[in-house]
């Protein structure tokens, strides 16, 4: 069993522009580089889980993710970084599109894809974190048994407070969130 980094990809891995697949314009976040190398130097496994509505709300294809995950993984590889999978929930209960229009278990809040991720790739959740930009990410994290990392940049802007909503570590950036999980 291995500890894993989930990362949320949006305001998190990559900077956050709305619903952005161009993957000319995906590029890694301030002090990713440093952080997620430091991360796998110490053994961790990294695992981006990303919720994707723009796919239910019609604003692009659930194919156009395959170019973002493969840009993704290219910033990383040119890093030496691997990255160990990448997951998305396409869904929302009030999207356009009929098939993506659902409530499901993958969607943040809910623990699905990190669920699945560990699953897939023997991760050992107890010694694993989530980092995040918002309070659905937190709730993810601890709802799937891991340790998380909210990364205080504005883009919460809800605020609504739980146990499972509060971050184990408030920080300001990636590079802060690895030192904080390095500890």
């Amino acid at each position: 069993m291995f500890p894993a980094v989930f990362l949320d990809k949006d305001g998190t891995l990559i900077p956050d522009i709305p619903y952005n697949v161009d993957p000319d314009r995906i590029t890694l976040s301030f002090g990713a580089e440093e952080a997620l190398r430091s991360l796998h130097r110490s053994g961790f496994k990294l695992i981006v889980v990303s919720n994707q509505s723009g796919v239910a709300r019609g604003l692009f294809l659930e194919t156009a993710l395959t170019f973002v995950e493969q840009k993704i993984r290219d910033l990383l590889n040119e890093i030496d970084v691997p990255l160990t999978g990448f997951y998305y929930c396409p869904h929302h209960p009030s999207g356009q599109i009929a098939e993506y229009a659902i409530t499901c278990n993958c969607r943040k809040p809910n623990p699905g894809m990190i669920l699945k991720a560990a699953r897939k790739h023997s991760i050992d959740l107890e010694r694993s974190w989530m980092i995040g930009d918002i309070l659905n990410d937190i709730e993810a994290g601890h709802r799937a048994g891991c340790k998380t990392v909210l990364i205080n940049n504005g883009n919460e802007t809800e605020w609504i407070l739980s146990p499972e909503r509060l971050p184990d570590y408030k920080v300001v950036d990636l590079i802060e969130a690895a030192n904080q999980i390095l500890q």
